[in-house]
């Protein structure tokens, strides 16, 4: 299947700010895992993905009080029982942060166990995600 972009929206409220007025970065990567669950969510039952791995997070600009950030996830790499999403959060037309997510296909004991997912990229931007992806999963093994 092709890749398939799924966008969320969040508004930093007052609650979402650290000491520095900015937005804080764990409740960031909340939403960043979120996203990317419902991207991965989207392919197989929801019970069945398990968060395995945050590739990082590098924040390119803050984000304030009253800042909407969108966040598009996509699943862009399956592997037998692992799923990776990557996630771009785009604040007002510019990139915030983006990164990569691993989630494994598990079933309800926790034990991994295949999926049946193919992941074939037809635009180019697409398939470096993929790409990017395959070397992130090799490091991770």
């Amino acid at each position: 299947m092709d890749v398939i972009p799924f966008i969320t929206y969040h508004l930093v409220k007052q609650d979402d700010l650290n000491h520095h007025g900015t937005l804080y970065a764990g409740r960031c990567a909340d939403w960043f895992v979120e996203c990317g669950f419902i991207a991965a969510a989207s392919l197989t039952k929801p019970e069945h993905i398990v968060c395995l791995k945050i590739h990082g997070l590098l924040f390119s600009q803050p984000a304030r009080l009253g800042d909407i950030l969108c966040f598009e996830s996509k699943i862009v790499y399956a592997g037998r029982t692992s799923l990776m999403a990557h996630v771009q959060v785009i604040k007002r037309e510019k990139s915030l942060l983006e990164g990569y997510i691993t989630f494994i296909h598990a079933n309800l004991k926790g034990k991994p166990m295949p999926h049946g997912i193919t992941i074939n990229p037809t635009k180019p931007e697409d398939i470096q995600l993929q790409e990017k992806a395959k070397r992130l999963q090799a490091e991770t093994q």
